[in-house]
């Protein structure tokens, strides 16, 4: 049998699927992540010998790229569902989340590893950095609704901006790692880390994608609208615009999460109810759903290949525990004070950190960077956690988000 027919066969019957996983996820509870890692591991159980081996450590560059490519579309289509205008009290919910909470989750998490499992510094700082960030890939069943869907409901829309904000801010400390575990080669800076890594590379991120947000938005909404010229109505637009923006801020060593996030924002923002980004989000939707499927085949392939071969029980007692204390305990910390969410979602909001293709991501872009020592127990145990993740909460999203949406949600106008 052809090891290619066989792929672009898996491909294409994997992407289909996806077609009806939203309904049936509506329909049944079920995340539709938890379906296609079962049926990664039933496909590579099926065709061992014809399909390419789904060890991420040991293909890091396919790896950093392909969970790279997912998360860049998913952050692009997380911007565009968002209705609220940015305001600093009206983002207070998220914005504590992915400071206050994130911080303490990177800070405790990094404490646990070293106690767990004596990791060096530079080990335990990259296993907090990696794990803190919230997934926007998988965390669609927790996330707001397509644009203009005129309905108010704080749970859904700090989830959905925390997981679109925090997998940039958690790149400084994940740099930070790599600089601790290069100490010998180049000297570390914390100042230098502060003002480039931080702040510099940071703003750069935020300028380039909200110029070019802004940019697009007067194209499209301004120069169509009232001078009929370049007039587009296709959705693909958003895709180009979330690889441009991407590659621009990169090129200028800026984010280029956080200027993708941005550009989408902004764009959003330029005709909040204009009827074009619906097309939009359709298509970053579309596209993320049938890169989604590829990477959990490739994921659950990786499960059956031995990515789980080292677990140990300690590593599951600390997956537990980050998973079911230590996201859920910073998170509320740090939704304490803010007087905008009900008590009830403050504890909703805690429990649903999702993690998942952006943790993979940064684990294997700190791997190419630097050698880290317990790499292989690194790699077990983010995957065990993204298991967990898919498993837990892919279980309960849907159910808790329909009872949260019927007590708290607001119709708006």
């Amino acid at each position: 049998m052809d090891q290619y027919i066989v792929i672009i066969s898996v491909i294409g019957i994997a992407a289909l699927g996806m077609a009806w996983m939203p309904a049936f996820t509506k329909r049944t509870g079920i995340s539709y992540a938890i379906l296609y890692t079962l049926g990664g591991v039933l496909i590579y159980l099926l065709f061992p010998n014809l399909l390419p081996p789904a060890y991420p450590q040991k293909n890091l560059t396919y790896t950093m790229h392909l969970t790279e490519l997912v998360v860049i579309i998913s952050l692009m289509g997380t911007a565009i569902k968002i209705d609220r205008p940015f305001k600093w009290k009206s983002w207070q919910s998220p914005l504590r989340l992915v400071t206050i909470g994130m911080v303490g989750c990177i800070g405790i998490a990094g404490l646990m590893g070293y106690a767990f499992f004596n990791l060096n510094v530079a080990s335990a700082l990259l296993l907090g950095a990696v794990l803190a960030p919230t997934d926007p890939v998988l965390a669609s069943d927790v996330q707001v609704g397509p644009p203009n869907e005129n309905i108010r409901f704080e749970t859904k829309f700090a989830l959905t901006a925390e997981a679109g904000m925090n997998d940039s801010l958690a790149f400084p400390f994940v740099l930070l790692a790599i600089a601790l575990c290069n100490m010998g080669k180049t000297n570390v800076n914390l100042w230098e880390w502060l003002g480039y890594d931080v702040l510099l590379r940071m703003v750069v991120g935020l300028v380039v994608g909200y110029l070019i947000g802004k940019l697009l938005g007067y194209i499209i909404f301004t120069m169509s609208d009232r001078f009929n010229v370049l007039e587009t109505r296709d959705g693909f637009v958003a895709l180009s615009l979330t690889l441009m923006v991407y590659g621009i801020a990169e090129l200028l060593h800026g984010y280029g999460f956080v200027a993708v996030f941005l550009a989408g924002l902004t764009l959003r923002n330029y005709e909040v109810g204009h009827k074009y980004h619906d097309k939009l989000h359709a298509f970053t939707d579309q596209s993320e759903r049938i890169m989604l499927a590829i990477v959990l085949i490739l994921f659950g392939g990786s499960l059956l290949s031995g990515a789980l071969a080292g677990l140990t029980w300690p590593m599951v007692v600390f997956s537990l525990m980050f998973i079911l204390i230590v996201r859920p305990l910073t998170s509320y910390l740090s939704l304490l004070a803010c007087k905008q969410v009900h008590s009830a979602e403050k504890w909703v909001i805690s429990f649903f950190g999702i993690r998942g293709m952006g943790s993979i991501f940064y684990l294997a872009y700190a791997m190419k960077e630097a050698q880290f020592p317990h790499a292989d127990k690194l790699w077990t145990i983010v995957t065990f956690i993204v298991l967990l993740s898919i498993l837990i909460h892919g279980l309960t999203a849907t159910r808790v988000m329909q009872y949260m949406e019927a007590r708290f949600a607001k119709s708006i106008s």
